[in-house]
């Protein structure tokens, strides 16, 4: 069996799998609550997705340890119900399904770790796995420039694709690769089913790894229900008609 790598790590649908750590990134749990504090009456859905497919990618993976890296909850400046209900009941669901957990502060982190110190947990600002530098990509760490790692894994830009048939668009989720300076950079997709991203070949970057950045000659890999299409690099796209 072929599996799908990108420097050397594993894709498996919206997480990667390096060694023995599974990596999912932007769940945003509790998003339907302030959608629906907003006016946007959509039902609270995501969350029992969230654990099937999780479920379903940690039966291919079978790995001991798992990253969330970065943007577990949705709120900024609180903790609502619905979060509190979902993240406790959620890293119960982790802790019956890997032996250890590593949770990664991304930007809509703000009481995360007041939520990891009850259940006797880390909240990272960063985490290396050998030669890899797992980190949310919000802002970029104090001496960056020093770090060892050759490759780092970020979050934050939801990224996807759209596909134009006609006058339609249907956007997939996707990953990003490519290098920057001297550092392989991988691009995560949101492990998010009420929207699928921001799309690269429309939208502008958010992450400061990424802005002001050249990102023609990064690879496309796109994932829908665990396929893995390599579109090939985004300048080629970007000249194509049929993507925008």
């Amino acid at each position: 069996m072929i599996k799908n790598t990108v420097y050397n790590a594993e894709i498996i649908d919206s997480a990667l799998l390096i060694r023995d750590y599974l990596i999912v990134s932007d769940l945003h749990l509790g998003y339907e609550y302030a959608l629906n504090k907003n006016g946007i009456m959509i039902p609270r859905f995501q969350y029992n997705k969230i654990l099937n497919r999780l479920e379903e990618i940690q039966n291919k993976a079978n790995a001991s340890k798992i990253i969330i890296n970065g943007d577990l909850k949705h709120e900024f400046s609180k903790i609502s119900r619905q979060e509190w209900n979902e993240i406790n009941d959620f890293i119960e669901f982790l802790s019956e399904h890997f032996e250890e957990i590593i949770l990664i502060k991304g930007n809509h982190d703000n009481f995360t770790p007041f939520i990891a110190e009850k259940n006797d947990l880390e909240v990272y600002e960063h985490f290396s796995v050998e030669n890899f530098l797992v980190l949310h990509g919000d802002k970029i760490p104090e001496n960056f420039e020093k770090i060892k790692e050759d490759t780092v894994v970020i979050g934050h830009e939801h990224p996807s694709i759209g596909l134009r048939s006609g006058e339609r668009v249907e956007k997939v989720k996707c990953y990003l690769s490519g290098k920057i300076d001297s550092k392989n950079f991988i691009v995560m997709p949101s492990l998010n089913f009420i929207t699928e991203g921001s799309d690269v070949l429309q939208q502008k970057t958010i992450s400061p790894f990424l802005k002001g950045k050249s990102l023609e000659d990064f690879e496309v890999w796109g994932v829908e229900n665990f396929e893995v299409l390599n579109f090939g690099k985004l300048k080629n796209l970007l000249s194509l008609k049929t993507f925008y």
